[in-house]
């Protein structure tokens, strides 16, 4: 496995990061608790070290899951988790205010069992909160030991520009896969030049760029990932297979997974430190880690970006 800093933090990372939204259990279909635990174990086996979760996958399931599976392992796991997604029955509410998130984090650190949490991150803005309130209570809440370094997720580059002029962010959080590219227009860049960390999510496009589908898929009535990702839909769907056969040309070549390829591709691109990836299984952590031990040559990605460009057209490409 590679490892990276992630910006300017002590915390050296897996270049392949475990996203554990679908062991929530309440949006990417069925799990099963126990095998989410032996996922999470496997997945810290093969090496990965950063483990990603959030209070907003089934309602701190996912957070008391990773608990349980680090037992015995802390040591050897760097934990993220999220703030600012309150649950309301099946509604999602963004809720940055101060009393809210120091509510969240006692939660959080009691559901993983740890005494801090390596990476707070705001999990979306909320207009409704004025963010430099937001920032003073999470600066007292890092001053008080609960957790060591600020991150940020789907924050645009406005945002972005406004919070670190308030206090230090050492990472962001964005969607970014082949198939998603619209943070190289503005954030991604902001975050190079300032030395911000990338974790991606989304990496393997809701599991299109594993080449596992080969035509559309009908998912089971918890399986909501078509809604959430816009490529299970036409145009973007035609598009996306085409560039999936490319994908699957270059892992013949390399004879490794079509996934591995996927990943690599967002991992060798300048300014990215992880692409978190999700597991159900602990073959697929496995799989999902092999791809830290390898890495594309400039051939193929040159390879991968001209058939993108061909397929979405040079607009699209970012």
């Amino acid at each position: 496995m590679r490892y990276k800093k992630l910006g300017n933090s002590d915390l050296v990372v897996s270049v392949v990061g475990l996203g554990t939204w679908a062991i929530g259990g309440d949006f990417w279909g069925s799990v099963d608790d126990r095998l989410s635990i032996e996922t999470i174990q496997k997945a810290i086996d093969c090496g990965i070290n950063l483990i990603d979760t959030a209070p907003a996958y089934g309602n701190g399931h996912a957070e008391r899951i990773v608990g349980e599976a680090i037992k015995g392992r802390r040591d050897k796991v760097i934990i993220a988790t999220k703030c600012g997604i309150v649950r309301e029955g099946p509604r999602f509410i963004r809720n940055l205010k101060p009393e809210s998130i120091r509510k969240e984090i006692d939660e959080s650190l009691k559901r993983l069992g740890v005494d801090v949490i390596d990476l707070y991150q705001i999990h979306w803005p909320d207009k409704n909160t004025p963010l430099e309130d937001t920032v003073n209570e999470l600066v007292k809440l890092k001053q008080a030991g609960k957790f060591r370094y600020l991150g940020v997720s789907n924050f645009d580059r406005k945002l972005m520009e406004e919070i670190t002029s308030m206090t230090e962010v050492v990472s962001l959080q964005p969607q970014y896969s082949l198939l998603e590219r619209s943070i190289e227009k503005d954030v991604l860049p902001f975050c190079r030049e300032k030395g911000i960390g990338i974790l991606t999510y989304g990496s393997l496009g809701g599991g299109i760029l594993t080449g596992k589908f080969k035509e559309k898929p009908k998912f089971e009535q918890s399986d909501n990932r078509d809604k959430f990702y816009p490529f299970f839909r036409e145009p973007l769907w035609s598009k996306a297979m085409q560039l999936v056969g490319v994908l699957r040309e270059v892992a013949e070549e390399v004879g490794k997974p079509v996934a591995h390829v996927a990943i690599n591709w967002v991992n060798q691109q300048d300014g990215v430190t992880t692409a978190l990836v999700g597991a159900k299984t602990p073959e697929q952590a496995e799989q999902n880690a092999g791809a830290g031990e390898w890495e594309l040559s400039e051939e193929q990605l040159k390879r991968i970006e001209e058939a993108y460009r061909k397929i979405f057209g040079a607009d699209d490409a970012n």
